[in-house]
C-alpha cells in the first residue's frame, strides 16, 4: 500500500491528535494543523520525515491557502483531507448568543467547506483523494442544549452528501464520520452561551446544569480505536459514506432512524394525497 499523504484540522487534540498519532505510527505523512502549534509542533519533532506542523484556523482564508500550500510543496499533494476541527457551545436556541453560534458554523462548517473547495482542484487533476468530515451523532439525532453544534453538523452531513454524488464519478471519494462521546476533553473545552431561561430548566436547562459534574468515564469512545476505524474506512476497497463510532452513536442514531422510519411510513398517504392528479409519474427526481 502506498504511502498516503493526510491533511488533519483541530490535530492538537481529541480525535484529530490521536488520529495524526496513528497514522505517523503507521508511516503515513500527515500535515497536522491546528489554530495553535505547540502540541502539533511537539508530534512533528517526532516524526520529522514525515509530519508538518501548520498553523492553520479553518475560519481565515490565508491561513487555510497556506496550509494547502505547504502541504502540496512538502509531501506533493494532499490524498484526504479530514475537516475535524470543531468547536461547541450549549444553551437553549433562544438563549444563545449571535456572536457564538456565528462563530460555530464558521468553524464546523464552512470553515470545513472552504477547505474541501481549496483541496479539490489537486484532488481533480490527480483523479485520487478522500475528503473525510467529521460530524457527530449530533449530526443526525438533535438534542435540546447542542442545537446550534447539530444544525452545524446536519449541514456538514447535507455538504458531504451532495460533494460525493459529485465526485466519485471522476475517481475522489468523501464519507461522513459519525463519533459518539469521546475521550477527547471536550467537557472542559465546551461552555454555555447566554444567560439561562427559567423556561427552559427542564430541558436545556438540564444540560447546563450537567456540564460542571462531567468526568472522562461518562464518555464511552476510545479516540486510539476510532484512530485506526477511520484508516480502515478510508482506505477500504469499497469505502463507506457513513461511519458510526460509538455504542451511544449507535444507539441514538438507530433510536432516530426508527422514529423517523415511523413516522415517513404513517405520513406515506398524506405525501401522495399533495400531487397534482397523475403528476408522480413525470417528476424530475
Amino acid at each position: 500500500m502506498s504511502r498516503k499523504t493526510w491533511l488533519i484540522t483541530g490535530a492538537s487534540s481529541g480525535l484529530g491528535k490521536a488520529l495524526a498519532e496513528h497514522l505517523l505510527d503507521q508511516g503515513e505523512q500527515v500535515v497536522a494543523t491546528a489554530s495553535s502549534t505547540q502540541a502539533t509542533t511537539e508530534l512533528a519533532a517526532r516524526h520529522p520525515r514525515t509530519a508538518l506542523a501548520v498553523k492553520l484556523d479553518v475560519t481565515d482564508p490565508a491561513d487555510r491557502e497556506a496550509a494547502v500550500r505547504a502541504a502540496e510543496e512538502r509531501f506533493g499533494g494532499i490524498d484526504v483531507l479530514v475537516n475535524n476541527a470543531a468547536i461547541d457551545f450549549i444553551g437553549a436556541l433562544e438563549e444563545q448568543r449571535e456572536s457564538d453560534y456565528r462563530r460555530l458554523f464558521e468553524v464546523n462548517f464552512f470553515g470545513a467547506v472552504a477547505l474541501t473547495r481549496a483541496v479539490l482542484p489537486g484532488m481533480r487533476a490527480r483523479r485520487s483523494g478522500t475528503v473525510v468530515n467529521v460530524s457527530s451523532m449530533d449530526g443526525l439525532a438533535s438534542l435540546p442544549a447542542n442545537g446550534y453544534y447539530s444544525a452545524s453538523k446536519f449541514a456538514l452531513e447535507g455538504f458531504t452528501e451532495a460533494l460525493w454524488q459529485e465526485i466519485e464519478p471522476i475517481g475522489l471519494r468523501a464519507m461522513i464520520i459519525q463519533p459518539g462521546s469521546f475521550r477527547t476533553g471536550i467537557e472542559n473545552r465546551t461552555r454555555a452561551s447566554g444567560d439561562a431561561i427559567e423556561d427552559y430548566a427542564a430541558t436545556a436547562g438540564g444540560f447546563r446544569a450537567m456540564m460542571g459534574s462531567l468526568t472522562p468515564e461518562m464518555f464511552p469512545g476510545d479516540p486510539a480505536r476510532a484512530a485506526v476505524a477511520i484508516q480502515q474506512a478510508v482506505t477500504a476497497a469499497q469505502p463507506p459514506h457513513w461511519v458510526v463510532l460509538g455504542s451511544d452513536a449507535q444507539r441514538r442514531i438507530g433510536v432516530k432512524l426508527d422514529l423517523l422510519k415511523a413516522e415517513f411510513e404513517a405520513g406515506s398517504e398524506l405525501a401522495y394525497s399533495t400531487d397534482f392528479p397523475g403528476a408522480a409519474e413525470h417528476a424530475v427526481l
